[in-house]
């Protein structure tokens, strides 16, 4: 998005902006995508 549109990527005008900041604060809420591949691999490989 911001590749994109620039500055217009962070603005509330543009919905990219909204989804920007809802990716970033899911990779916070989630945790790093490093700690989700363990978590998933945990999960596959339990016994």
């Amino acid at each position: 998005a911001i590749q994109c549109l620039g500055g217009n990527g962070y603005v509330n005008e543009y919905p990219t902006g909204r989804l920007l900041r809802d990716a970033k604060l899911f990779e916070i809420g989630a945790g790093t995508s490093e700690i989700r591949r363990m978590i998933i691999g945990r999960e596959l490989f339990k016994e």
